[in-house]
């Protein structure tokens, strides 16, 4: 499987320049940005659903949210961070890619901004990768916001393939945070108002598109 990989990785459409200056940004500094296989997913879901607005729950460095408005030029993004050094990161590499009409950045605990990101009005699409913790949190409070035809994308549902198979020498803290992603995907799953698949890709993705009653 590996050489299969391979041989699809080398089939992706080469990144910007811009996109190759974050990601290796991202690689120096150890800040987590999704990974290939994972953001070329999300990038050709995207297109296929080609959403008015996104809301991006954790930005980093802006990375997810440049690739996106670059894939889609038509589309808002709406992006919430709440560590002030990489917000102040990614309004830098926003600025450079020319999308800060359409990148939207705001700074703060997405736990207790959501009145402000109320002002820009429903979105067609989210994507959520921030606190792994939190997910559940964030998609109920967030739901109010969301369209009727909504579609739901999670990042890091796998984390490494440990929601699965343990090894036996995480952290407890690790073991904790995998309870809490197990607790997420089997929520989601069982979330009669979304249809929901995991696709192995990346850090594990999770697609939750908004279910339309029968006519």
């Amino acid at each position: 499987m590996d050489k299969v990989h391979q041989y699809i990785k080398s089939l992706y459409p080469a990144r910007s320049e811009l996109a190759d200056e974050m990601a290796e940004y991202a690689r120096i500094h150890e800040v987590p940005i999704m990974e290939t296989e994972g953001i070329e997913t999300l990038l050709q879901l995207l297109r296929v659903q080609n959403p008015a607005r996104i809301l991006e729950i954790g930005t980093a460095i802006g990375y997810s949210a440049v690739r996106m408005a670059e894939a889609l030029p038509q589309t808002q993004v709406v992006s919430i961070e709440r560590d002030p050094v990489r917000a102040k990161l990614a309004r830098e590499f926003v600025q450079k890619s020319g999308f800060q009409d359409r990148i939207h950045l705001l700074e703060g605990d997405a736990l207790e901004i959501s009145e402000e990101v109320s002002s820009f009005g429903l979105f067609d699409a989210a994507f959520i990768d921030a606190a792994k913790s939190q997910n559940i949190r964030f998609f109920e409070m967030y739901e109010q916001y969301f369209t009727d035809d909504v579609t739901v994308y999670t990042d890091n549902v796998l984390f490494k393939g440990l929601v699965a198979e343990q090894t036996g020498n995480e952290s407890r803290n690790v073991r904790q945070m995998l309870r809490k992603l197990d607790r997420f995907n089997q929520w989601i799953a069982a979330n009669e108002d979304y249809h929901t698949v995991i696709l192995p890709v990346g850090d594990g993705l999770t697609i939750s598109k908004k279910s339309k009653p029968f006519q």
